[in-house]
């Protein structure tokens, strides 16, 4: 019984912390770059049975701020268009990217008391993929059949959050 509290506690801290339980961001990412959870545990620079304890919640943080660092790289990668299609070969070339990475994290890094939301975090990357006249016109094309989708295109276009 005392584990399940210890558990359900560092659940808690995970979601106050990482906005949700570390298990579940790492499962996504475990589906997405169609890996293993000890293959994921090597590219993150943490070991698996460390990895495997934070998921689980019977760790509540990743210490190393680089392998927190690693995981957020890794979370962008799957907005990029070939991890996103599924390609091997840009999946292997994310992980590879992440796995050879040395992230720093400094204090003007991290925002504090400032969320992103799923929306906010796709702008900069509808950003760097087209300019702004060509999501302007993607948003037009798309805007009878795909309403929010265009009203994101147009939001991006438009320099909303830069």
């Amino acid at each position: 019984m005392e584990e399940h509290r210890i558990v359900q506690r560092n659940l808690a801290l995970q979601r106050q912390w990482y906005g949700e339980p570390l298990g579940d961001r790492v499962r996504r990412l475990i589906v997405a770059f169609r890996t293993s959870q000890a293959h994921l545990a090597d590219v993150l620079g943490i070991s698996a049975p460390m990895l495997s304890q934070v998921m689980s919640g019977r760790r509540a943080k990743i210490g190393n701020p680089s392998v927190l660092a690693r995981l957020v790289m890794l979370e962008r990668k799957v907005l990029t268009p070939g991890v996103a299609a599924g390609e091997s070969e840009a999946i292997r070339q994310a992980l590879e990217d992440v796995r050879h990475s040395r992230p720093s994290v400094a204090r003007d890094d991290l925002p504090v008391g400032y969320v992103i939301s799923g929306e906010e975090s796709a702008w900069p990357v509808l950003r760097k993929t087209a300019g702004p006249g060509e999501l302007q016109s993607a948003a037009e094309m798309l805007g009878s059949d795909y309403p929010a989708l265009a009203d994101l295109l147009r939001r991006a276009a438009a320099g909303e959050g830069a």
